[in-house]
């Protein structure tokens, strides 16, 4: 359950506590509670992309069908409205994306040998 709420709240996959961005779209290169780093290693974010596809899809097809209802309109005009209506979301999927991956790298391979940690002054 902690870690649900953490992730709900975007907080670090370690200690629950520290703000994994640190701005809209820009995150911390570490945890400022715990030290931990966030990216493992180069491309470790490439398996968000994979969570941000298993997001996105689901809402643009609700959205589709939402909006084919709705209106009546013809595929090509619902895809489109779809897609406009769907910008407004892309950065909360691309932050809850990254927060997710992480937290699930950190169930699959919690060994802290293979972690980083930033020195604390």
């Amino acid at each position: 359950m902690r870690r649900l709420r953490a992730i709900a709240r975007q907080r670090c996959p370690r200690c629950f506590e520290g703000r994994v961005f640190r701005g809209l779209l820009s995150m911390y290169f570490a945890c400022p509670v715990c030290g931990v780093v966030y990216g493992r290693e180069n491309g470790y974010f490439t398996g968000a992309m994979i969570v941000s596809y298993l997001l996105a899809v689901p809402l643009l097809g609700l959205l589709c069908l939402l909006v084919a209802r709705l209106t009546g309109w013809t595929a090509e005009l619902v895809i489109l409205e779809s897609g406009l209506l769907f910008l407004p979301f892309a950065p909360a999927l691309f932050r809850y994306s990254r927060v997710i991956w992480m937290h699930f790298d950190r169930v699959v391979d919690p060994d802290p040998g293979s972690e980083h940690y930033v020195r604390r002054v």
